[in-house]
Formats: C-alpha cells, sequence, structure tokens
C-alpha cells in the first residue's frame, strides 16, 4: 500500500509535497479558521410525557434496538413521521422531558436541530464516543484535534480526480490553522490488494488515533459494516450501514441537497410540490429524499414528471393545484423547461433546484431563463468563508479549487474542521462549526447535519440568495 505523509522526500511522494506546498502558499492569505458558535437555550422544567404521538414514538423507538436493515430503516421513517406532526412548542417540551437513555431522545434531538431549535441536553451517545484523554485540553472555542490523523482517500485510480481537491481542500483547513496541528498521514485505498478495509486496519495499526474517509459510499458501508470500530473514523460518505457508536458521517450526497430543498419549501409554506426529474441515479436520489421529508411533514409530491415532459397543464390543474417546483435537472434542461411551465400557469410559482443545475450553465444571455431558481451551495463559493481566500483567487492557486472541484475542495476543508472540533460539536448541546459547505452539527446518531448557503439566478448568473434579496 502507498502510504502519504505530509513533508516527504521520496520522488514518489513528490506531488503530495508540491500540494503541500501549494496548501501552505494557500493558507498564508488566510484570515482565520472555521469557528464554532453557541447558542443559548432556556431551561425547561422536567415533566412527564404526554403527547400521543411522542408517546406512539417512543414505543417505536424503543422496539427499533431489535432491527436492522430495511426493518430499522422503515421503523426509523415511522418515528419522524410521528414527530414531524408536532409543533415546535410539543416537540421541545416532550423531548426536554425524556430521561437520560431514553432510546427516543436521539430522534427527538435530530428533529429539533432540523428546525433550528436548541437541545435541552447533549445527545446520547454510546461507549464509542470517548476522545482520547492523552489529546492536549481543548481551546475555548473547543478546538482539540487529534494527535495523528490517518486520512484513507483513493489517490490513484479512475477515483483520484475526485480525491484530489478533498485532500487539497483537507491540507488548506491544515495549514492555515497556527495552533498545534496533529501528525497527518495519507493512505491510498487503490494501492494494494485489500483496499479500502486493509488501509484502515494499517492506519490503526500504526497508531493513529482519528481517521477521516473513506470516500466512496461502497467503501463506508463496508467499513461501518464491520461493527464497532477501533480507531474513530469521520467518512467521508453515507453508507448503507448506520454509523458505529464512536463513528461519523459526512456528505454532499443527492440525498442531503433533497433534504435540503423539502425544509427549504417548508418554511415557506409549500404543502404541494411538483417535481421535475432528470433520471439519473443522483436525480433520482434527491427527489426519494425530498418526498419522504415533506410526506414525514404533512406535506406531499403531486406528481414526479420527466424532463422531456411536452405540456405541464395536466399537473398543474389538478385538484388542490401546486404550490412550487422541485428542479432535478441539469441547467441545459432548465433552460428548456422554463417556457413549458410558464404555458401550464406555473412560471410564477417558487422554484427550488439541486446543485445540478449549474451543470451546463456560465452564459449569462442564456440563463438569465433560470432567473428566480433558487439551489443549495457552499458557503464559500457564495459569500466566502473566513479562514479561506475568495474562491475565485485560491482557484488560481490551485487547479482543484477553480470549476467543479471547488465544492470537493470546500468539502475537504470542512472534513478537517470536524476532526478538530467534533469532541465539542458531539458532546455540547449548541456546537455548529461555520464550515465552507455550509453550517455543521452532529445528530445523535453520527451524521453530520449540513445547513447549506442558498443561491440564486439573478440576471443569468447564481448569485448568494441573500445578496440577491438586499439589491
Amino acid at each position: 500500500m502507498r502510504q502519504h505523509q505530509i513533508a516527504t522526500a521520496r520522488p514518489s511522494r513528490a506531488r503530495l509535497a508540491r500540494t503541500a506546498l501549494s496548501a501552505l502558499a494557500l493558507a498564508a492569505a488566510l484570515a482565520g479558521c472555521g469557528t464554532v458558535t453557541t447558542q443559548g437555550s432556556k431551561p425547561v422544567a422536567a415533566r412527564t410525557v404526554s403527547h400521543p404521538l411522542f408517546v406512539q414514538a417512543g414505543e417505536l423507538a424503543r422496539n427499533g434496538a431489535a432491527l436492522s436493515g430495511a426493518a430499522r430503516s422503515e421503523n426509523d421513517s415511522q418515528i419522524e413521521r410521528l414527530l414531524a406532526q408536532l409543533d415546535n412548542d410539543s416537540l421541545a417540551r416532550e423531548t426536554a422531558a425524556l430521561p437520560a437513555g431514553d432510546p427516543l431522545y436521539n430522534y427527538a434531538g435530530r428533529a429539533l436541530l432540523r428546525r433550528g431549535l436548541a437541545l435541552p441536553r447533549p445527545f446520547d451517545r454510546g461507549e464509542g464516543w470517548r476522545f482520547d484523554p492523552k489529546r492536549p485540553p481543548a481551546d475555548h472555542d473547543g478546538y482539540r484535534p487529534p494527535s495523528k490523523i490517518a486520512v484513507l482517500l483513493p489517490l490513484s485510480g479512475s477515483l483520484a480526480t475526485a480525491a484530489s481537491p478533498v485532500r487539497d481542500g483537507f491540507l488548506a483547513g491544515y495549514y492555515a490553522e497556527n495552533r498545534r496541528r496533529p501528525e497527518v498521514v495519507f493512505y491510498d485505498t487503490q494501492g494494494t490488494a485489500g483496499g479500502t478495509l486493509a488501509a484502515y486496519d494499517k492506519a490503526a495499526a500504526e497508531g493513529n488515533d482519528f481517521v477521516v474517509g473513506p470516500l466512496g459510499r461502497d467503501e463506508v458501508s463496508a467499513l461501518f459494516g464491520k461493527g464497532a470500530l477501533p480507531v474513530s473514523v469521520l467518512a467521508l460518505n453515507r453508507g448503507t450501514v448506520a454509523p458505529p457508536s464512536g463513528t461519523a458521517s459526512f456528505s454532499l450526497s443527492p440525498e442531503d441537497e433533497g433534504l435540503a430543498a423539502a425544509d427549504y419549501l417548508l418554511g415557506r409554506g409549500a404543502r404541494r410540490v411538483l417535481v421535475v426529474g432528470g433520471g439519473d441515479d443522483g436525480q433520482n436520489r434527491a427527489v426519494a429524499s425530498l418526498r419522504a421529508r415533506l410526506n414525514e411533514r404533512g406535506a406531499t409530491v403531486t406528481d414526479v414528471v420527466g424532463e422531456g415532459t411536452a405540456d405541464f397543464a395536466p399537473f398543474a390543474n389538478k385538484d388542490g393545484g401546486v404550490d412550487a417546483l422541485f428542479l432535478a435537472v441539469k441547467g441545459a434542461s432548465a433552460r428548456t423547461l422554463m417556457p413549458k411551465l410558464a404555458l401550464a400557469g406555473l412560471g410564477g410559482k417558487p422554484r427550488v433546484a439541486t446543485s445540478y443545475v449549474l451543470s451546463g450553465t456560465g452564459k449569462p444571455e442564456q440563463d438569465r431563463v433560470l432567473d428566480g431558481i433558487v439551489f443549495p451551495s457552499e458557503t464559500w463559493t457564495t459569500r466566502g468563508v473566513r479562514g479561506l481566500p475568495a474562491a475565485s483567487s485560491a482557484g488560481q492557486t490551485l487547479p482543484t479549487a477553480r470549476g467543479p472541484a471547488a465544492r470537493l475542495f470546500a468539502f475537504g476543508y470542512d472534513a478537517w474542521l470536524l476532526s478538530a472540533y467534533l469532541e465539542r460539536l458531539a458532546t455540547s448541546t449548541d456546537g455548529e462549526v461555520d464550515g465552507a459547505t455550509g453550517t455543521l452539527r452532529v445528530d445523535g446518531f453520527g451524521n453530520v447535519l449540513r445547513t447549506p448557503s442558498w443561491s440564486v439566478f439573478s440576471s443569468g448568473v447564481a448569485v448568494s440568495l441573500s445578496d440577491a434579496a438586499r439589491q
């Protein structure tokens, strides 16, 4: 297995050394690192759980411990649907009444975070969430990085193109920090037989006390499928297996975009959403997660129609009408769709897309037809982040920080922040890190919850939604 260590002198590692130097040069322009912020919460007096929906959800949570696979997933979905029916006050009150260790608490706490509400106490976490006592104490902002970090990425082979911006973003964050930094060792998951699982075992045997990666969805599933892991992990994707205790999962997956879009629409009163989808796997996954979240909150997808649909009037004129549109299509398809939607009377409806809508755009004179479409985006590329120079200037220094790769560069930067602040995020009631991809929190199941920034097309150009609102 090829092992890549920062500042190595071996010729075979020259590319990584050059990357480290580039990241160090980039770090000279940095204004500071990501920050962890807290929000005060009012104490809630203890009381007895009484709401029927909450009681029912509690029974499902207790029974769910014996389930696995599809049965566990369906049980979890039922719990979320029940909690979604509670108003904010009831959800906060009933959650605060749960005793420590109640299986429902982590579900209810996640529901609170998704609504932007404070936790009454930290999440109930298992034995795996014990952080190495040999680390130096945390700084005032919660900065307490591991002593030695292993980064598992496919640094060779067909996936190296995707891994390179993640690696460079991680290094940019690493070199931007002027406090104590851990030793970092890179392991190529494609460099030897055994792949990711062998890379993880080697990293654990060589004394790393934290692992970042792997990147592939199947690799994450295989690693999580091993159960309890001797060294804690921040996986860089969502797997089909829940993170074991003591591990976390961070992703820019299509599912997360679908969830973000659903929450955005629900927050603006949309109850009936017409979906136009492109049909590839990522787009289908975004649509499925949007539909599930809307259903949990009592809203509905009226129809899912293909991007090649010629006439949208039959879908627009259904009983109950359409409140908003969700577009899981690329930019070229969206340009073709806009006149058809307008002819069906849907041109004035709120339109939310996935980040796919950026694909095939970039010419304002053509993209003006997209004006008003809102989509989730990265904080760094829309309005900048304290800790990184503007995306445009960073791209001049590193090719992996420009164009479509900028999103993965920001993702790698946030992977560094999460590794350095994970203890604070995992053990507090109100911790969050302001990262390059959005505001990051960690729920009670080890999933990193990302609140993205939002962009909108204005005069054919994608701009920050907050900036457009001020114009």
